[in-house]
């Protein structure tokens, strides 16, 4: 058969995740990984997963195996409520929706609210997984200005005086890729922009939780509850395997969302949220997050360490206060595709930045590095590679 004459007009947006096809080519023995957005498998809590485990099957029996609510298993949704209370978001267990990972409801709100054609405002650079999740559905990137403090207002304010937004995407808090956090008074802004111009902003937050350094920052959601899906997961901080996403959305929305979530998967693994369930409510993260910061707060600075040793003074990089990632910027017109190739070859691999830009002419100066993956002394090994790989560029 011909297959390609079956496929919708579609797929042609459909294209591989380019961190997975890095991810394949460096999974070979003897390359260091600084690429994915991985947790380290050290910040699993495994000394206690038997435990939950029983109380699972002890507490649920086998209503745990059975199909489940679309909306999600209402056990976790109540200890997903006082998860996000400790978050100064307001919801109750019934206004809150669980999904199969944080992609899982990207997924869906491009489903439900993209038409073809429809603009979407992305900061530049943005989170690719939710890049993926929209492209299918034909939108057009209104590119949003950032700087080292994140998404800048005036642009937005300019994005939404200039185009018919139907919704805004962002990562305000150590955001994927370049680790960068919104100040509250930016937050503040941004709400009372999206609040005048009746708009919609995603707010993705998978990565408050890992903070190393400073204070807590309210969620966008707290600032304009009416205009925010607001997004979160238990991958960074319970296992990503379960696949546990949940969201918290204006009324009308949610509901179409629980329609387009039936039509793909029913509902999220029964047994999983019921682990995810007692591992809130038995109070194991509250005990388990400072270990996994204890684990990755010294990976960090091993990595700002190993940068301020040993890159060029023209290249230049973040230093977030928490997540995963740390963002590098070299001379303008500086070739990371090419610094990757080489820099491969020599054992290390790292994410170019450019994937991250929905305009293709952007970001080939910059790259994204991960420091969940290693120790300190392969980061800083690892780092010094990269340096060495750099002057193989000159």
């Amino acid at each position: 058969m011909e297959y390609e004459k079956l496929l919708a007009s579609r797929t042609k947006l459909m294209e591989a995740n380019a961190i997975r096809e890095i991810l394949k080519v460096v999974s070979k023995p003897g390359v260091i990984s600084l690429a994915g957005g991985i947790p380290s498998p050290q910040s699993f809590p495994m000394d206690i997963i038997n435990e939950i485990v029983q109380k699972v099957l002890k507490n649920y029996s086998s209503s745990a195996f059975q199909y489940d609510l679309t909306e999600g298993f209402m056990p976790l949704r109540e200890q997903l409520s006082l998860l996000l209370k400790t978050r100064n978001i307001k919801s109750s267990p019934e206004s809150i929706n669980v999904t199969s990972g944080s992609q899982g409801v990207l997924d869906s709100i491009a489903k439900l609210l993209i038409s073809k054609g429809d603009k979407i405002a992305l900061e530049a650079p943005s989170y690719l997984g939710a890049i993926s999740a929209f492209n299918p559905y034909e939108p057009e990137y209104i590119r949003m200005d950032m700087d080292d403090k994140g998404l800048i207002p005036q642009s937005l304010e300019l994005a939404l005086i200039n185009h018919k937004i139907k919704f805004i995407y962002l990562v305000p808090t150590f955001q994927n890729p370049t680790g960068r956090t919104l100040s509250i008074e930016r937050r503040k802004k941004i709400a009372e922009l999206i609040i005048r111009h009746n708009a919609l902003l995603i707010e993705d937050d998978p990565y408050s939780a890992l903070r190393y350094q400073g204070e807590d920052i309210p969620p966008l959601k707290t600032f304009a509850p009416d205009n925010v899906i607001y997004i979160s997961t238990l991958s960074k901080i319970f296992a990503p395997g379960l696949r546990i996403g949940f969201y918290a959305a204006p009324d009308f929305l949610s509901k179409w969302l629980v329609l387009t979530k039936q039509g793909v998967d029913l509902h999220t693994s029964t047994f999983n949220q019921a682990l995810a369930a007692e591992y809130l409510k038995g109070g194991y993260l509250e005990n388990h997050l400072p270990k996994i910061k204890a684990l990755y707060k010294p990976r960090r600075q091993a990595m700002i360490n190993a940068m301020e040793k040993y890159f060029p003074d023209n290249f230049t990089y973040s230093r977030s206060d928490g997540g995963m990632f740390l963002w590098v910027q070299g001379p303008q017109d500086f070739d990371m595709i090419d610094l990757y190739k080489k820099s491969v070859d020599n054992g290390v691999a790292f994410v170019p930045g450019k994937f991250f830009f929905t305009d293709k002419t952007e970001g080939i100066n910059t790259m994204r590095l991960n420091y969940t993956m290693a120790d300190e002394a392969t980061i800083d090994y690892a780092v010094k590679k990269i340096a060495q790989s750099i002057s193989q560029c000159d």
